[in-house]
């Protein structure tokens, strides 16, 4: 019963809570860490009034693996005020790796994203700021299973 009640306020909860305006495309950078430390392309589509799709090519290194992957996000995003929203959404990946150079390995993931954000375009200025969390189960590779990283956002946003 407690769960059903907490759903429910939850449910109530987001549906108050304004969807946001989306930019139309944005294009910049994801730097982060977690499992690896490394960086990553990033170009973010509109796909509605209220959700938008990611795409994300990555380069990363930890202490014996090398890795390249792209991923691929979709977002549902609501305002909290003003210029401030937060999202979140399934996702996927896919990527190689190497471990101590020599052994290669294709990696497929399944998982999610969930952040905050700050629009400053609403401010007439063309940046998005952003911090997010990706959970990711990795289901082939060396190192199959949870893996997640946190990363910090800048990006450009494109008219």
């Amino acid at each position: 019963m407690k769960r059903s009640a907490f759903l429910t306020l939850a449910l109530v909860a987001i549906s108050l809570i304004g969807f946001s305006q989306i930019n139309p495309r944005t294009i910049g950078v994801r730097l982060g860490g977690g499992s690896f430390v490394g960086g990553e392309i990033s170009y973010q589509q509109k796909m509605g009034s209220a959700n938008r799709a990611e795409f994300d090519l990555g380069f990363g290194a930890s202490d014996k693996h090398t890795r390249i992957y792209l991923v691929g996000i979709y977002h549902w995003l609501w305002n909290i005020e003003g210029g401030l929203n937060w999202y979140v959404g399934p996702g996927v990946g896919a990527g190689l790796y190497t471990y101590d150079n020599n052994d290669g390995f294709i990696n497929i993931a399944v998982g999610g994203q969930i952040g905050i954000e700050y629009d400053f375009s609403k401010k007439d200025v063309p940046f998005v700021l952003s911090l997010d969390a990706r959970p990711m189960w990795d289901f082939l590779g060396d190192n199959a299973g949870l893996g997640w990283g946190a990363a910090l956002g800048i990006r450009y946003v494109l008219k």
